[in-house]
C-alpha cells in the first residue's frame, strides 16, 4: 500500500472530510497525527479507526493559536522524526453579506483558513527541506476559484492560499516537495452549519446545495488517488465546477449568473 508508515498530520480531524481522510489513510496503515479544537471528538475519531488506533497521535490545537503552532510541530518532529504528508483541512465558512460582516469576523475567518494554514506549513516546511521530500496538501474549494455571494471572505482566504500554495510550489521544487490544491463543490459536511454569520455567530443550519453533496467518504477516496498520482490541482464535484470554465472564457456572463446566486 502507498501510504503505509508514511507520517500523515491531518488538520481540521475531528469531523467531515478531515475525520473521512483519517479512516481512509488509517486504511492504508499510514502513521496518522490527527489535530483539530476539538479533542474529544479527536479521540472519538481515533478510537473508530480499525488499525491500530492506539498509534495515533493525537494532538488538539485552534489554528487562530499561532505562537503554539513551531512548539506543537516540534512536539511531531521529536515523535516521528518527520512528517511525509501535511494535510491542510481546518478551516471555517461564512454566510453574511460583505457590507454587514464585522471586520472582527473577516479577521478571524483569515487567521483561521489562511494564516493558520500557512503558518502550520512554514513551521513543517525546514524538515521536508532537510529531508528533500514531503507533501503539502491543502483544502480550498472551487469559493478559492471563483467568488460566492455570501463569502466574501471565505473566498478571499481560499484564493490568498492559491496565492501563496502555487508560489512555494514553484519555490520548493528543487526539494522534492509536492503540492497539491483540492477545489471540490459541495460536501455533505457541517461546514455551512458552522459558518459564522455577520455577527461571528454560527448559522446553525444547512445548505440546500450541501445536503446534496458528495460524501466525505468519496472525497477521501478520490483524494488519495489524487495525491499518489502528484496532481498539482483537483477540482471535481457537480455542475457547479463549470463555473471554472465559464469565468475563465466567458467572465461577463459568469457575473451575471454569479449576481443571482444566494443573495439575501
Amino acid at each position: 500500500m502507498y501510504y503505509k508508515d508514511k507520517i500523515i498530520w491531518i488538520t481540521g480531524a475531528s469531523s467531515g472530510v478531515g475525520e473521512a481522510l483519517v479512516y481512509a489513510f488509517n486504511n492504508e496503515k499510514a502513521q496518522l497525527i490527527i489535530s483539530s479544537h476539538e479533542p474529544e471528538e479527536l479521540e472519538r475519531v481515533k478510537n473508530n479507526c480499525k488499525f491500530e488506533p492506539e498509534k495515533i497521535f493525537v494532538l488538539p490545537f485552534n489554528l487562530t493559536e499561532h505562537s503554539r503552532i513551531p512548539d506543537l510541530v516540534k512536539i511531531v518532529i521529536g515523535k516521528f522524526s518527520k512528517i511525509d504528508l501535511l494535510f491542510n483541512v481546518g478551516g471555517v465558512s461564512q454566510r453574511a453579506l460583505a457590507k454587514n460582516t464585522k471586520i472582527e469576523v473577516d479577521k478571524r475567518i483569515m487567521d483561521i483558513n489562511y494564516f493558520g494554514t500557512v503558518i502550520l506549513t512554514k513551521s513543517v516546511l525546514p524538515e521536508m527541506i532537510k529531508n528533500n521530500s514531503g507533501h503539502i496538501a491543502v483544502m480550498t474549494s472551487l469559493a478559492g476559484k471563483f467568488e460566492i455571494p455570501l463569502r466574501s471572505a471565505y473566498a478571499a482566504s481560499k484564493h490568498a492560499l492559491h496565492g501563496f500554495f502555487d508560489t512555494l510550489r514553484a519555490e520548493i521544487y528543487d526539494y522534492g516537495i509536492k503540492v497539491t490544491l483540492f477545489c471540490p463543490s459541495y460536501i455533505n459536511t457541517n461546514i455551512a452549519v458552522n459558518a459564522l454569520t455577520k455577527d461571528g455567530t454560527a448559522q446553525k443550519q444547512n445548505d440546500p446545495g450541501i445536503e446534496k453533496g458528495m460524501s466525505p467518504e468519496y472525497f477521501a477516496k478520490r483524494a488519495l488517488k489524487a495525491l499518489k498520482k502528484g496532481k498539482q490541482e483537483v477540482i471535481f464535484g457537480g455542475k457547479e465546477v463549470l463555473g471554472v470554465y465559464v469565468k475563465r472564457f466567458f467572465p461577463k456572463l459568469f457575473s451575471k449568473i454569479i449576481r443571482k446566486q444566494n443573495v439575501r
